[in-house]
């Protein structure tokens, strides 16, 4: 009988634990696909650019938007640092760290025990910091090579995102950076979390202090107009609120030099993304890569988009297009079991390269491994392609707290690794697992019944084609077609059925039930229920494009521009709103008349509300 209990209680036990390891699963993947859906919308915004220069009638003009010349007294390579002294005052007040260059690690200790403290670095010696990176940078290859025999081993870190927390736990487990500990961080320092700016502080401290062991590679979020759109920005103009314009000016150029990639031994190849299958590290290292401030933006003017068509091979500096299409391919893609090297449709940009890529390319620089980060892994790592490909993400909690560990790696001078795992707690450790997993679970379903809403014209016609008879229900594999055909998700869509929408006795799904527990904010009347779907919808996108736009950085357009932009957004887009249901609206939120509105406000409010959190609130 004991023994009969016990084998009960141990398959109860496994059934949990596996329907739990499930909903963990499935609640990644909804994170995951809407992230890349993300990024293949941000990088189809640089089409739209493109298109924008096409059919503007001074298209010339038009690209003095994108590639117009940064504040002068910010990026002058001849302004020294006794000049932010005299054009930046620190105030008696101000009770943070107080920096003078050469830098020191007393220094570095400082703002470490500042921002654990959440105290903000004064912006003179902010932008002095970043105009010695900047110098520091300048020197440095586009491709770095090191060696273990000068020390036992090389850390390498991949993605942070703006989580400090995790950079200060590897900090503590591993210790600092030094000539007897050295580090390699893989680029996404910034976006998405709260405190890229505090990371990039103390990296490039680090940097000054030690520029022969601690590197850095570039990702494809050190990119302004990603940081348009991923929140970076942001973060420096709330930080800081009357010097953020020439902060994120001179991180535009300090971006543009970071390295591209590091060479350890000879043997092992460290980059962001990954490959392609014509990666040539001697093309990438005879590269420009400070002419390439953005993979975003369009060419300069219709002259150079000419160039660009052009068949001829360049012989001596690569052309801005292939240079650009390069730098693409190593920072935005991923590796594949599957052999060959495809375009990657998933993020929209980049390539998905197979064993065989990795292969060719290791038989021609006589490589033995490749370490790369740029994907989302739940344990902090992955090894793939034969243990040829290590990806590397040092962002814990990336999605939802409790949703991922972080991890790096320790590479002996055999060159062979070692991973440490962590995750940074500051509340799950007071839940169970079950607690843990509905928290990750709750916020995914609450990001994908978001993206469900702001397409729901398209999905109530797609499931209008299965409902022949307009009962308003269909079956659950019709319900899942139409899901998937306008979502484009790749994700189990039957599976997620009870959490998205009712079914009847029969079996059928009420697939107006997708929508029941949300609405559509809308600022005022004049806003019809289509053409506010259709702002809910591209809002992020529009708001990269005005802010592009809005050269002045006051956060206001004018009316005409709005217009004007919006009509060349939607004839690009193929999207069907009348003209004049804009017009009326952008007049009637001009509250002042002066012929100006607020556009980040003004977006702002199209937004998907949850019903049932509005009550709560």
């Amino acid at each position: 009988t004991v023994i009969g209990a016990a084998i009960l209680i141990q398959k109860w036990y496994r059934l949990t634990m596996a329907r739990l390891e499930m909903r963990r699963r499935y609640s990644l993947s909804i994170f995951q696909s809407i992230e890349y859906a993300d990024e293949q919308d941000q990088l189809q915004l640089s089409n739209f650019f493109t298109f924008m220069l096409d059919h503007c009638t001074h298209p010339d003009s038009v690209s003095q938007i994108f590639t117009g010349p940064s504040t002068p007294q910010v990026v002058d390579e001849g302004l020294c640092l006794k000049e932010f002294e005299k054009k930046i005052d620190v105030p008696d007040s101000y009770y943070g760290p107080r920096l003078s260059f050469p830098l020191t690690v007393q220094d570095a200790n400082a703002l470490l025990h500042a921002f654990r403290n959440k105290q903000l670095l004064h912006a003179r010696y902010v932008l002095q910091l970043l105009s010695e990176t900047r110098r520091v940078l300048k020197e440095m290859p586009n491709i770095t090579h090191l060696s273990t025999s000068y020390s036992k081993d090389i850390t390498v870190c991949g993605d942070l995102h703006g989580n400090l927390d995790d950079l200060l736990l590897i900090f503590y487990k591993n210790g600092l950076p030094s000539e007897q500990n050295r580090y390699v961080f893989n680029g996404d320092f910034v976006d998405r979390g709260k405190n890229s700016m505090e990371i990039l502080i103390i990296l490039f401290a680090f940097l000054l202090i030690y520029p022969n062991d601690l590197h850095l590679n570039r990702g494809n979020h050190e990119d302004y107009i990603m940081n348009l759109r991923y929140g970076f920005t942001k973060e420096v103009s709330k930080k800081y609120k009357d010097h953020w314009k020439q902060i994120l000016c001179l991180l535009r150029d300090v971006f543009s030099w970071l390295p591209l990639a590091t060479i350890i031994d000879s043997k092992v190849l460290i980059l962001h993304g990954g490959i392609s299958d014509t990666t040539d590290l001697d093309f990438l290292n005879a590269l420009e890569r400070n002419k390439l401030k953005s993979l975003m933006r369009p060419p300069k003017s219709v002259t150079d988009r000419q160039e660009q068509t052009k068949k001829s091979i360049p012989t001596t500096k690569p052309s801005k297009h292939i240079a650009s299409q390069d730098i693409l391919d190593i920072l935005w893609s991923d590796p594949r079991s599957q052999n060959g090297c495809t375009p990657n449709k998933c993020r929209g940009g980049g390539c998905y390269f197979g064993p065989d890529v990795t292969a060719k390319l290791f038989e021609r620089y006589n490589l033995k491994m490749l370490i790369r980060s740029h994907e989302f892994k739940p344990e902090g790592y992955e090894i793939s392609h034969d243990g040829k490909v290590i990806t590397i993400f040092s962002a814990s909690n990336y999605y939802e707290e409790g949703s991922n560990r972080g991890a790096y790696i320790k590479l002996n001078p055999e060159l062979t690794p070692r991973f440490v795992q962590y995750q940074v707690s500051k509340h799950t450790r007071r839940q169970n697992l079950r607690e843990r997993v509905g928290t990750i679970e709750s916020s995914a379903l609450k990001s994908l019944r978001e993206k469900i809403y702001a397409h729901r014209s398209e999905l109530t016609s797609a499931f209008a084609q299965y409902d022949i008879n307009g009962t308003g229900r269909i079956s659950v594999n019709d319900w899942a077609a139409a899901m998937e055909s306008v979502l484009q998700l790749e994700l189990p869509w039957r599976m997620l059925r009870s959490q998205l929408a009712q079914m009847n006795p029969d079996g059928e799904v009420d697939f107006m039930s997708c929508f029941y527990d949300l609405k559509m904010g809308q600022p005022t009347k004049e806003a019809q229920p289509a053409l506010a779907e259709t702002l809910c919808r591209y809002r992020k996108d529009l708001e990269i494009i005005f802010n592009i736009i809005d050269k002045d950085h006051s956060g206001l357009i004018s009316l005409e521009e709005f217009s004007q932009t919006w009509r060349l957004f939607t004839s690009h887009l193929g999207i069907e709103v009348e003209d004049d249901s804009i017009d009326k609206l952008v007049l009637s939120i001009d509250y002042n008349k002066d012929g100006h509105i607020d556009f980040n406000e003004f977006l702002e409010a199209f937004h998907v509300v949850h019903r049932l959190e509005k009550k709560a609130n």
